[in-house]
Protein backbone atom coordinates (compact mmCIF):
# COMPACT_ATOMS: atom_id res chain seq x y z
CA UNK A 1 0.00 0.00 0.00
CA UNK A 2 1.07 3.41 -0.60
CA UNK A 3 1.32 6.42 1.23
CA UNK A 4 -1.47 7.74 -0.41
CA UNK A 5 -3.74 4.93 -0.02
CA UNK A 6 -2.85 4.71 3.60
CA UNK A 7 -3.55 7.99 3.97
CA UNK A 8 -7.06 7.65 1.96
CA UNK A 9 -7.26 4.71 4.26
CA UNK A 10 -6.76 6.78 7.06
CA UNK A 11 -9.09 9.32 6.00
CA UNK A 12 -12.14 6.89 5.86
CA UNK A 13 -11.21 5.79 9.18
CA UNK A 14 -11.80 8.96 10.84
CA UNK A 15 -14.80 9.94 9.16
CA UNK A 16 -16.24 6.36 10.16
CA UNK A 17 -15.01 7.48 13.91
CA UNK A 18 -16.94 10.89 13.64
CA UNK A 19 -20.58 8.90 12.14
CA UNK A 20 -20.00 6.95 15.40
CA UNK A 21 -19.57 9.70 17.47
CA UNK A 22 -22.19 11.98 15.85
CA UNK A 23 -24.85 8.43 16.13
CA UNK A 24 -24.27 8.34 19.87
CA UNK A 25 -24.58 11.95 20.07
CA UNK A 26 -28.07 12.21 18.03
CA UNK A 27 -29.00 9.22 20.71
CA UNK A 28 -28.39 10.86 23.78
CA UNK A 29 -29.92 14.19 22.36
CA UNK A 30 -33.44 12.10 21.57
CA UNK A 31 -32.99 10.42 25.00
CA UNK A 32 -32.68 13.97 26.93
CA UNK A 33 -35.38 15.34 24.75
CA UNK A 34 -37.93 12.66 24.88
CA UNK A 35 -37.42 11.08 28.83
CA UNK A 36 -34.68 13.87 30.13
CA UNK A 37 -31.48 13.30 32.09
CA UNK A 38 -32.89 10.47 34.70
CA UNK A 39 -33.24 8.37 31.37
CA UNK A 40 -29.23 9.08 30.13
CA UNK A 41 -27.93 5.88 31.42
CA UNK A 42 -25.41 4.77 28.81
CA UNK A 43 -27.33 1.31 28.23
CA UNK A 44 -29.86 3.49 27.13
CA UNK A 45 -27.86 5.58 24.34
CA UNK A 46 -25.82 2.19 22.83
CA UNK A 47 -29.27 0.77 22.19
CA UNK A 48 -30.88 3.82 21.18
CA UNK A 49 -27.53 4.40 18.60
CA UNK A 50 -27.57 0.54 17.98
CA UNK A 51 -23.73 0.71 19.18
CA UNK A 52 -22.01 -1.61 21.83
CA UNK A 53 -20.64 -0.31 25.23
CA UNK A 54 -17.05 -0.56 23.78
CA UNK A 55 -17.88 1.59 20.58
CA UNK A 56 -18.94 3.86 23.29
CA UNK A 57 -16.21 4.16 25.64
CA UNK A 58 -13.98 4.09 22.69
CA UNK A 59 -15.28 7.70 22.18
CA UNK A 60 -16.44 8.88 25.45
CA UNK A 61 -15.64 8.02 28.95
CA UNK A 62 -18.87 9.05 30.92
CA UNK A 63 -22.39 10.29 29.23
CA UNK A 64 -21.48 13.61 31.06
CA UNK A 65 -18.11 13.39 28.35
CA UNK A 66 -19.75 12.73 25.42
CA UNK A 67 -22.53 15.57 26.45
CA UNK A 68 -19.65 17.92 27.44
CA UNK A 69 -17.98 17.62 24.50
CA UNK A 70 -20.76 18.46 21.92
CA UNK A 71 -21.29 21.71 24.50
CA UNK A 72 -17.95 22.34 24.59
CA UNK A 73 -15.44 21.50 21.75
CA UNK A 74 -18.06 21.47 18.70
CA UNK A 75 -18.57 25.26 18.30
CA UNK A 76 -15.51 26.77 16.28
CA UNK A 77 -13.96 30.17 17.24
CA UNK A 78 -11.80 31.54 14.82
CA UNK A 79 -8.42 31.86 16.57
CA UNK A 80 -7.25 34.80 14.65
CA UNK A 81 -9.68 36.61 16.86
CA UNK A 82 -8.34 35.57 19.72
CA UNK A 83 -5.17 36.91 19.32
CA UNK A 84 -3.09 39.65 21.79
CA UNK A 85 -5.45 42.53 21.33
CA UNK A 86 -4.32 45.80 21.10
CA UNK A 87 -6.57 47.01 24.20
CA UNK A 88 -9.18 46.45 26.78
CA UNK A 89 -11.86 47.04 24.49
CA UNK A 90 -11.08 44.35 22.07
CA UNK A 91 -10.30 42.29 25.00
CA UNK A 92 -14.24 42.17 26.09
CA UNK A 93 -15.45 42.19 22.60
CA UNK A 94 -13.49 38.89 21.76
CA UNK A 95 -15.01 37.18 25.49
CA UNK A 96 -18.66 38.53 24.33
CA UNK A 97 -17.93 37.38 20.70
CA UNK A 98 -17.18 33.99 21.89
CA UNK A 99 -20.28 33.47 24.26
CA UNK A 100 -22.50 35.07 21.40
CA UNK A 101 -21.31 32.07 19.76
CA UNK A 102 -22.00 29.68 22.11
CA UNK A 103 -25.71 31.20 22.26
CA UNK A 104 -25.78 30.44 19.05
CA UNK A 105 -24.38 26.67 19.56
CA UNK A 106 -27.26 26.03 22.32
CA UNK A 107 -30.18 27.54 20.06
CA UNK A 108 -28.95 25.18 17.19
CA UNK A 109 -28.98 22.38 19.91
CA UNK A 110 -32.74 23.39 21.50
CA UNK A 111 -34.42 24.28 24.73
CA UNK A 112 -34.87 20.77 25.52
CA UNK A 113 -31.59 19.28 25.16
CA UNK A 114 -30.10 21.89 27.20
CA UNK A 115 -32.46 22.42 29.72
CA UNK A 116 -31.46 18.31 30.20
CA UNK A 117 -28.10 19.45 30.23
CA UNK A 118 -27.77 21.84 32.86
CA UNK A 119 -28.90 19.87 35.80
CA UNK A 120 -26.64 19.60 39.23
CA UNK A 121 -26.45 16.07 38.62
CA UNK A 122 -24.34 16.30 35.02
CA UNK A 123 -20.98 16.21 36.94
CA UNK A 124 -19.37 17.85 33.58
CA UNK A 125 -20.66 21.19 34.62
CA UNK A 126 -18.45 20.91 37.69
CA UNK A 127 -15.72 23.76 37.71
CA UNK A 128 -13.63 21.15 39.69
CA UNK A 129 -13.60 18.38 37.55
CA UNK A 130 -13.98 19.79 34.09
CA UNK A 131 -11.88 18.86 31.39
CA UNK A 132 -9.48 20.86 29.82
CA UNK A 133 -11.28 21.00 26.39
CA UNK A 134 -10.78 24.49 24.68
CA UNK A 135 -14.13 25.56 24.62
CA UNK A 136 -15.24 27.96 26.14
CA UNK A 137 -14.18 29.14 29.58
CA UNK A 138 -11.00 27.60 28.87
CA UNK A 139 -10.19 29.84 26.02
CA UNK A 140 -11.69 32.73 27.78
CA UNK A 141 -9.37 32.35 30.55
CA UNK A 142 -6.40 31.39 28.28
CA UNK A 143 -7.14 34.44 26.24
CA UNK A 144 -7.42 36.64 29.69
CA UNK A 145 -3.97 35.18 31.02
CA UNK A 146 -2.37 36.43 27.37
CA UNK A 147 -3.90 39.77 27.85
CA UNK A 148 -3.09 40.34 31.54
CA UNK A 149 0.77 38.76 30.94
CA UNK A 150 0.52 41.40 27.44
CA UNK A 151 -0.14 44.44 29.60
CA UNK A 152 -3.32 45.11 27.88
CA UNK A 153 -5.29 44.65 30.87
CA UNK A 154 -4.58 44.97 34.71
CA UNK A 155 -7.95 43.27 36.10
CA UNK A 156 -9.55 44.60 39.43
CA UNK A 157 -9.97 40.88 40.65
CA UNK A 158 -8.22 37.92 40.25
CA UNK A 159 -8.48 35.45 37.21
CA UNK A 160 -9.72 32.93 38.44
CA UNK A 161 -12.53 34.81 40.27
CA UNK A 162 -12.99 36.48 36.52
CA UNK A 163 -13.81 33.20 34.80
CA UNK A 164 -15.86 31.94 37.85
CA UNK A 165 -18.27 35.27 37.59
CA UNK A 166 -18.04 34.32 33.43
CA UNK A 167 -19.33 30.98 33.95
CA UNK A 168 -21.92 31.76 36.50
CA UNK A 169 -23.37 34.36 34.02
CA UNK A 170 -23.10 32.11 31.10
CA UNK A 171 -24.88 29.47 33.07
CA UNK A 172 -27.60 32.26 34.65
CA UNK A 173 -28.36 33.34 30.95
CA UNK A 174 -28.90 29.19 29.85
CA UNK A 175 -31.17 28.86 32.74
CA UNK A 176 -33.04 32.21 32.07
CA UNK A 177 -33.25 30.87 28.44
CA UNK A 178 -35.03 27.28 29.11
CA UNK A 179 -36.81 28.57 32.15
CA UNK A 180 -39.00 30.47 29.69
CA UNK A 181 -38.76 27.87 26.98
CA UNK A 182 -36.64 30.20 24.74
CA UNK A 183 -39.31 32.93 24.74
CA UNK A 184 -36.18 35.14 25.76
CA UNK A 185 -33.71 37.65 24.77
CA UNK A 186 -31.24 34.82 25.12
CA UNK A 187 -28.26 36.99 22.72
CA UNK A 188 -29.35 40.32 24.18
CA UNK A 189 -29.15 39.33 27.72
CA UNK A 190 -25.58 37.50 26.87
CA UNK A 191 -24.20 40.18 26.11
CA UNK A 192 -25.86 43.32 28.14
CA UNK A 193 -25.01 40.74 31.46
CA UNK A 194 -21.50 39.93 29.88
CA UNK A 195 -20.68 43.54 29.16
CA UNK A 196 -21.77 45.18 32.38
CA UNK A 197 -19.65 42.57 33.99
CA UNK A 198 -16.54 43.25 31.98
CA UNK A 199 -16.58 46.92 32.33
CA UNK A 200 -16.32 46.87 35.89
CA UNK A 201 -14.08 43.78 36.17
CA UNK A 202 -11.46 44.87 33.30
Amino acid sequence: MNKTESKNELSKQQKKSQQTREKIFQAAKQILKKDGYEALSIKNICEEAGVSNGSFYHHFSTKDDLLSYYIEEEPKIDPDLLDVPDNAAEVKDAIIYVYINYVHYCEDLGVDFMSNYYTPKNQSLNPLIRTERPYPIVTVHNYLQKSIDSGVVDPKLDLEDITTDIRMIVIGNVFEWCLKKGDADFEGNMRRSLKGYLDGAL
